[in-house]
């Protein structure tokens, strides 16, 4: 059985960490006020702001509200669940101000795919670590099936546009045959068609010559 690795976290930040899931786990849900009356209402805190409100009063027998007395440790402020401090990179460049032993960069969002990579492979060589590195993958994942998507659409296109050529064509060449059939079945103008003699005719022609 192969042990599965475990990530390992700064040592000045365990502590924090375990102090604030401490004082997490001694916290109240902060409900929202009346949210157990009305199921309009969501269950998340909002801040109450009536004059008459228990809530903001603070009245007893009523849910307590939300304040800076169940504020966390100050030591564990900003740290993220990993255990490192957040750091924006935008370039390249950023990377040097990032202390991979207490620290992680974190890419922002208005960076493009090209200098994402080169932020990636030079975050690999220092040893920082990027806390949004699977998020930045799946974009570039779903920009390359964008890409393959639009490719195959213009191939479609493409096909579709020649078998409507190939159809345009086809149809006139059966226009035009049936236009010449047509011209064929019509008697020709100013010429009557002529009329078989009998022979009593005939032989008063041949009578009349004599």
């Amino acid at each position: 059985m192969v042990a599965e690795k475990t990530e390992k976290k700064p040592k000045l930040s365990r502590e924090a960490l375990r102090l604030r899931a401490r004082t997490r786990n001694k916290k109240p849900a902060f409900v929202r006020a009346e949210s157990w009356k009305y199921d309009r209402f969501s269950l998340s805190w909002r801040r109450p702001r009536g004059l008459d409100n228990k809530i903001r009063r603070k009245i007893k027998g009523w849910p307590p509200g939300s304040c800076t007395g169940y504020k966390g440790p100050k030591i564990a402020s900003g740290l993220h669940p990993s255990g490192y401090r957040e750091v924006i990179v935008y370039n390249v460049n950023d990377l040097s101000k990032v202390d991979p032993k207490t620290q992680a960069a974190r890419i922002a969002h208005t960076v493009g795919k090209r200098k994402r990579a080169s932020i990636i492979a030079e975050a690999k060589e220092l040893n920082i670590k990027i806390l949004n590195v699977k998020v930045s993958a799946a974009v570039e994942k779903k920009e390359g099936e964008e890409e393959a998507e639009g490719e195959e659409t213009g191939q479609t296109e493409i096909a579709e546009t020649e078998a409507e050529k190939e159809e345009a064509h086809e149809g006139e060449e059966q226009a035009e045959e049936t236009e010449e059939e047509a011209e064929e079945e019509k008697p020709k103008k100013g010429k009557k068609p002529r009329k078989s003699k009998s022979k009593q005719e005939l032989e008063k022609e041949g009578e009349k010559e004599q």
